[in-house]
């Protein structure tokens, strides 16, 4: 999970949709209007190029008293189903970060080593520590097979987003004044890409072996 930049203004369809009794918030211009902030990957996870996007309510909308979240601009987000479906415990209402309002990295540690995914709180606050546990799940959690295949799928297209960054930093190290490697980092390193806080936090912790690279994190 990392920052995303929300556009201020809504969808046209919410504005409609809010005054009809049963109004839906996920009409075409919300969801690619969420796909653009998003750069067409899942808020939680990370996952890229999603084929069956969802629109998720980061806070929950299941009483008469929480009826305006449902159409709420700031409370919808670009989901995989696969992360949506887990975020529907309710151990999880009204305690994930609000990455269009506070930047996830300042709070959490997402890391990938030797082929496993290990998240974690850095500060002592519910929403951090519960935000890591979710996408730790959405990595992790295999109690059902389709869950099993879904995690699967996110572990391989993480493993191999990695292996570029990795393969990256090598030829990055071998010709540093090469502008292509520079170029190739700045993109993978940008919030934009999919996974990128994995890798922005791998550059983060290897610092002192790319310096340079450090503009890239910010």
């Amino acid at each position: 999970m990392v920052k995303i930049d929300r556009n201020p203004i809504p969808p046209p369809s919410l504005e409609v949709e809010k005054q009809k009794p049963n109004g839906r918030y996920n009409k075409a211009d919300v969801v690619q209007q969420l796909k653009e902030d998003s750069h067409d990957k899942c808020y939680i996870c990370e996952l890229g190029g999603l084929s069956d996007p969802e629109v998720e309510h980061l806070r929950p909308h299941h009483s008469r008293k929480m009826a305006e979240r449902v159409s709420d601009w700031n409370n919808l987000f670009y989901v995989c189903p696969h992360c949506n479906n887990l975020k529907k415990d309710a151990k999880y209402d009204d305690k994930i970060i609000d990455c269009c309002v506070e930047d996830p990295e300042e709070k959490l540690e997402q890391c990938y080593e030797n082929g496993c995914v290990n998240v974690h709180s850095t500060v002592n606050e519910e929403c951090a520590v519960m935000t890591a546990v979710l996408i730790q799940d959405c990595f992790e959690k295999r109690n059902t097979g389709i869950r099993e295949a879904a995690c699967q799928h996110r572990i391989e297209c993480l493993a191999e987003s990695m292996s570029v960054l990795y393969k990256t930093l090598e030829n990055h190290k071998e010709h540093p004044e090469s502008e292509r490697y520079i170029r190739s980092l700045r993109a993978t390193l940008s919030r934009k890409s999919a996974f990128a806080a994995f890798k922005r936090n791998y550059v983060r912790k290897h610092i002192t072996d790319y310096p340079e690279l450090k503009d890239f994190l910010i």
